[in-house]
């Protein structure tokens, strides 16, 4: 692998900067191009925990709601976990909001409130790894480090012609994204590459008529920028199914349990489910519910099936979901512990369900 010559990195960092200052997007984390007096850390390490595995415009809106409620990292730590959790349900990914929780703890606390200002130390910090920690480094500090996303790989790999899938290149990528990381004005560079990535350099039909690094990209030179990066053989995802058992009581008020903390969706609440186990044959057909999942219902009752199915697919398989329902008197065994709660149906949507719980309720109030 040949590294940029320290001309040809010199003057790609000189473009891109020049680019970035025109173009830059306009974000509620951000400072203008050039600007770094008015970055906040705390605002940068939010928005960058949320866009792990996020879009820009699903963060813009929860980015808001937890600045007016928790607007920096003592107000965070002080914030009760249920609240922090409702707050971020449907950002997905939920052990990133235990570790927003745990973070803000140890900055505020063990700290004192100010975010350490060193990639290496940030790294130590719950729920920051080695691209957050660059990135907070980089744009909220000003320090050299070398920043690489989803949007970073695929600008390298087009620049460089690099012709095999990203997963089989990483360290490849980094040595070249780092080779180009700029000594000054580390964070602009590295918003601005993301940016580059996000607007010009995009997954599908690039805009390298515009680009600043059309000159230099071997990619477009061979005429093969659409064609990369290279994309790895899909496996095939699993299907799990479960049952999820929809309990009311003489009010209306519907049975809700909080997940354990850890495992997916782990902290949030839930429709009580089964077990999800790996399906061994095709879509569910739902007629009864048997002895062996009636047992891991929370309460003992007389269950009957509700139209439909729901299916939400995960980062690793695809789900399918029966409900059953039923009707108690609300003082049954097994419902007054802590990890279980009645909510009214008008409230459903306030209290945070992951949006597979969503389904769920959609599906059964929309059939009654």
């Amino acid at each position: 692998m040949n590294l940029p010559n320290p001309q040809t990195a010199t003057r790609l960092r000189r473009q891109l900067l020049k680019w970035y200052g025109k173009n830059a997007r306009v974000l509620p984390w951000r400072a203008p191009p050039g600007v770094r007096r008015e970055i906040d850390p705390y605002r940068v390490w939010l928005s960058e925990i949320m866009l792990q595995q996020t879009t820009v415009a699903t963060v813009g809106p929860y980015f808001e709601k937890f600045l007016a409620k928790w607007p920096d990292v003592k107000a965070l730590a002080r914030a009760d976990r249920d609240d922090v959790m409702t707050a971020w349900a449907g950002l997905g990914y939920y052990t990133r909001a235990r570790n927003l929780r745990k973070c803000a703890g140890m900055v505020a606390g063990e700290l004192g409130g100010t975010f350490p200002n060193t990639a290496e130390a940030l790294i130590k910090l719950p729920g920051i790894g080695p691209y957050t920690a660059a990135a907070i480094a980089a744009i909220a500090f000003g320090r050299s480090a070398c920043v690489v996303d989803g949007n970073v790989d695929r600008v390298m790999v087009r620049l460089f012609a690099l012709q095999k899938p990203i997963r089989e290149i990483k360290s490849q990528i980094y040595n070249l994204a780092e080779a180009l990381t700029p000594k000054t004005r580390a964070g602009d560079y590295a918003q601005g590459v993301m940016d580059l990535g996000a607007t010009v350099c995009t997954p599908k039909n690039p805009k390298c008529n515009i680009c600043p690094w059309a000159d230099d990209c071997a990619a477009f030179a061979k005429g093969i920028a659409a064609d990369l990066p290279v994309k790895p053989k899909k496996k095939a995802k699993p299907t799990r199914r479960g049952t999820a058992f929809w309990i009311t009581r003489g009010d209306g008020a519907v049975l809700l349990r909080r997940r354990a903390d850890k495992g997916l969706l782990g902290g949030m609440l839930e429709v009580p489910s089964s077990e999800w186990v790996v399906a061994t044959t095709g879509i569910a057909d739902k007629t009864s519910v048997n002895g062996s999942v009636l047992k891991q219902a929370p309460v003992a009752a007389k269950f009957k099936p509700a139209p439909g199915l729901v299916t939400h697919t995960f980062t690793h398989f695809h789900l399918e979901l029966e409900v059953f329902t039923a009707r108690v008197d609300g003082s049954t065994k097994g419902v007054g512990d802590n990890s279980h709660q009645w909510t009214h149906p008008d409230d459903l949507a306030e209290v945070g369900l992951p949006t597979v719980m969503m389904k769920v309720v959609q599906l059964v109030l929309g059939a009654e």
